[in-house]
């Protein structure tokens, strides 16, 4: 018997998508559609094609075979324009704002409400703004600069900005990926909204806890091909084995690493209003992981060992001896490297290749008359990129062309050609998949079995609890609390990073 036939099409359908690049094929037959009002989560390692394909219906990148079809009719979405004519609108991880301009002047960049002889009407415009702003039931007010919002209200204005040309379809890439729990939370309500009053979302995340709660259905991805869709909520195991083609029973390898001798003291260490007399230890072959919310001093603390920030008071000691830390380069000449929170901002120079990347730390060993050795250079960059599983076409590839993935393998990967003794990872697995995320910590792992000591920021309470040997949960500044990390539970570090009372 045949099913009857469907009242209305659905709002959009991808069918037999295909897209190659010199020697990939980046999309292979994917179809995926979307219902009205409706979060459709879009899931799969980096790599597996999902930026592609988004990048097909934003008009940012031709497909090579396929068609695309919005309420039942063919469109072409040649180019960004006419995606946004035709209601499709992206938020992208990486903010596309103008810092120095009002949360109104972003909304409607380019596209102002004019009266006569091109002047702007401003009344209109703050207006409109405003409207739209708290139809995301948000309170921020249109004639703040946007430098001087945080995250999620900047969040807030790049979807008012989208609904801003009538967006009847809204792609979100790793939108919580830098918010706090109750900023997910007004972000989610926010989505209610919207998808409540006609908008459709496609969501792309790799925090598997958040799909039950926002999406309707899960589109799978692998290797440039359509999986598998499911409705939601889906069991994760089931879906991370739907990505990985493999069963992904526990994230975090089995410890091979041994504690030894002390090498890293913290004394009384103080900056500002913002690290408060912080003293600890780390010792070769332990991973320290630290905890705490936004604002509690993790990353400043990261900074002051680094040497990118000058502390205050207190003193820093390698292998028992005292080191001035006044720049970076004291901190890599002691062995301490860092691998930032924004690889992309602070730890790669996305213009250049994999090996001038691996080569950064070192440049004066690998130079010889103040020229860099480039066979030398190149030697180094293929071991790493071996040793690392490294996926790039080759040693000069920029990395800017790589997935957030393999960024974050360069990034770990120019501190392990250096021998660094000390490493800090601020925030190591934001933004990449759940098989990337694996195998940063058998890296990890790995490195603190040869002897080296790890400190591990992670706004993530499993990760922490984990990957660490030991514990410190900050608040405000301070060492609120110390847990041997096989006693510790998610309650007891939340409870220190609000701190209270244990």
């Amino acid at each position: 018997m045949t099913p009857p036939a469907r009242a209305t099409p659905p709002l959009l359908q991808m069918r037999g998508i295909c897209k190659r690049f010199p020697g990939v094929v980046a999309l292979d037959d994917v179809s995926f559609d979307l219902e009205r009002g409706e979060v459709h989560v879009l899931l799969g390692e980096n790599g597996a094609g999902k930026s592609t394909l988004m990048k097909v219906l934003s008009g940012a990148c031709t497909r090579d075979r396929g068609e695309i079809l919005i309420d039942g009719h063919a469109v072409a979405l040649d180019s960004p324009r006419e995606a946004q004519a035709r209601g499709i609108s992206t938020i992208y991880q990486e903010f596309n704002l103008v810092p120095h301009l009002s949360a109104a002047d972003n909304i409607y960049l380019g596209r102002e409400p004019l009266r006569g002889a091109g002047v702007i009407h401003r009344p209109r415009l703050l207006e409109d703004a405003q409207r739209l702003l708290r139809m995301l039931g948000t309170r921020i007010d249109p004639t703040t600069r946007v430098r001087d919002l945080g995250v999620a209200e900047q969040q807030m204005v790049e979807v008012a900005k989208a609904l801003s040309i009538d967006a009847r379809i809204l792609i979100m890439d790793e939108p919580t990926s830098a918010l706090t729990a109750s900023e997910i939370d007004e972000l989610f309500a926010a989505i209610g909204r919207l998808t409540a009053g006609g908008v459709s979302v496609i969501y792309i995340s790799h925090r598997m806890e958040e799909l039950a709660r926002i999406g309707r259905r899960a589109t799978v991805m692998r290797d440039g091909r359509f999986i598998a869709t499911r409705p939601l909520p889906a069991p994760v195991r089931d879906l991370v084995r739907l990505m990985a083609d493999r069963d992904v029973s526990e994230h975090y390898p089995t410890p091979t690493r041994v504690r030894g001798a002390e090498i890293l003291r913290v004394e009384q260490v103080s900056r500002a209003s913002r690290l408060r007399d912080v003293s600890f230890t780390l010792h070769r072959g332990e991973i320290l992981g630290i905890a705490g919310l936004l604002g509690a001093g993790r990353t400043e603390l990261a900074r002051v060992i680094a040497g990118a920030d000058v502390a205050d008071a207190g003193r820093v000691l390698i292998d028992g001896r005292q080191i001035r830390l006044r720049a970076p380069k004291d901190a890599i000449r002691a062995g301490i490297g860092l691998v930032p929170e924004d690889r992309k901002q602070h730890g790669l120079v996305l213009g250049q290749g994999v090996s001038a990347n691996l080569a950064l730390p070192q440049l004066a060993r690998l130079c010889r008359s103040g020229v860099v050795d480039r066979v030398r250079e190149r030697a180094l960059a293929t071991r790493w990129i071996g040793e690392l599983r490294v996926k790039t076409p080759t040693p000069e590839t920029r990395v800017l062309t790589l997935s957030g993935g393999n960024q974050q393998k360069v990034v770990l990967g120019k501190w392990l050609a250096s021998g660094a003794d000390v490493l800090i990872v601020d925030e190591p697995t934001r933004g990449i998949d759940v098989a990337a995320k694996m195998e940063i910590y058998h890296l990890l792992d790995g490195l603190a079995a040869k002897g080296a000591g790890i400190i591990m920021i992670s706004s993530e309470l499993p990760e922490v609890l984990g990957m660490s040997d030991r514990i410190l949960v900050l608040h405000q500044g301070r060492v609120h609390a110390r847990l041997d990390a096989r006693e510790a539970t998610q309650e007891r570090v939340l409870h220190a990073a609000l701190g209270l009372a244990s």
